[in-house]
């Protein structure tokens, strides 16, 4: 009795008027921008210019796409280029088929050439970058869900993907979802370099180091539970013996980068630091011209002296008095100041002339008794 299992859609495209809008390249649109908004938080709070992320992203997503159809291609070839086969269908990336190898080679290449004109380093970019790949895989692995593909072996599992399509060799059954395996297992390892990164400050390209290991790591057990053709090389998929020298390569440059480059990059972006200090400078000018209108203003209400300046020269408070009302100090001062001294020294003289005619007539009076 089925008690539980993951159905499959009936069909992965809808069509709105003559636009099909498929469920596959929603799921890798969506994932873009996942990891282009995420990348772009973390290029920031590294102290790189908003916006680069995605500047460079111009050029890493299309030669990405690219190199991920070249490697689906070339290892299932006889899906296209086999006798009753059309070689067209190689170029319908709608359809389904894309390799993660090929997709993170190529767009290597695309983020080199996009990082080199911008002038920054490519593993400080890939480390920014790497949690929100992993979060776009987890995405764009539903769109194997779309497709009906990417199973794993038959099951009676709750959980069991329901396949019902029969195209292209499927045998309608309950099978392994490898496609959900892989999607957690993604979301797995997006936190766990978000957390390693926090945790030991992983610089020169050891947090994108770490993401391919360890997806490298889930992603053997679950291509060895794949049923679907594949080519194989004692005994393994080739995909599982992409996934064992791809995570020893990754765990070498995590080693020697340890070693050669200890710590995290100071500078991620030479001048991203040049857009802080004009708005510093803007703000820092505004501020001042504030400042000199409030000071003017209260120079305006304090009588043409401001709080600075009250309180250092006392005499100038003085001077100023004396220079605003010239005419009321010339008239007042000095009527003040030699009239009554004027009038004093009058007094003493007249006393004085009246003492000597005095002294003179007493004198006369003598002589002539």
């Amino acid at each position: 009795m089925e008690l539980a299992y993951i159905p499959s859609p009936s069909h992965g495209v809808l069509h709105l008027g003559p636009i099909p809008l498929r469920g596959y390249a929603f799921c890798i649109i969506i994932g873009v921008f996942v990891a282009v908004w995420l990348g772009n938080k973390r290029w920031i709070a590294r102290g790189g210019r908003t916006g680069t992320v995605a500047d460079i992203a111009v050029w890493a997503v299309p030669f990405g796409l690219v190199g991920g159809r070249l490697y689906h291609v070339i290892t299932d070839y006889e899906l296209y280029f086999s006798e009753g086969r059309d070689w067209v269908d190689a170029f319908k990336i709608w359809q389904g088929g894309l390799g993660i190898w090929g997709a993170i080679a190529l767009g290597g290449l695309g983020a080199w050439i996009g990082c080199r004109r911008r002038g920054i380093p490519l593993p400080a970019w890939a480390d920014a970058l790497a949690p929100g790949i992993a979060f776009a895989q987890a995405i764009g692995r539903w769109g194997n869900w779309f497709n009906q593909e990417l199973y794993g072996r038959a099951t009676d599992l709750p959980w069991a993907l329901h396949i019902t399509s029969s195209t292209d060799g499927r045998v309608p059954g309950y099978y392994h979802p490898t496609f959900l395996y892989e999607s957690l297992w993604c979301v797995g390892v997006g936190f766990l370099v978000i957390w390693a990164d926090r945790r030991f400050k992983l610089g020169h390209g050891r947090a994108f180091a770490l993401y391919v290991a360890a997806y490298c790591v889930g992603r053997g057990w679950i291509e060895y539970m794949r049923v679907d053709d594949a080519h194989h090389i004692l005994g393994l998929r080739l995909n599982d013996w992409t996934a064992l020298v791809v995570f020893l390569l990754a765990v070498l440059y995590f080693v020697l980068s340890a070693r050669l480059r200890p710590g995290r990059e100071e500078i991620v972006e030479p001048h991203a630091d040049e857009d802080a200090p004009a708005e510093d400078d803007a703000t820092a000018s505004g501020k001042d011209e504030d400042a000199a209108e409030d000071k003017a203003d209260d120079k305006d209400k304090s009588g043409g002296k401001s709080e600075d300046e009250g309180g250092t020269d006392a005499g100038t408070e003085d001077d100023s008095v004396d220079l605003d009302k010239p005419a009321v100090a010339e008239s007042t001062k000095p009527a003040e100041s030699t009239k009554p001294a004027g009038s004093a020294s009058e007094t003493q003289t007249d006393a004085e002339s009246g003492a000597e005619s005095v002294s003179r007539d007493e004198a006369g009076s003598a002589k002539k008794s």
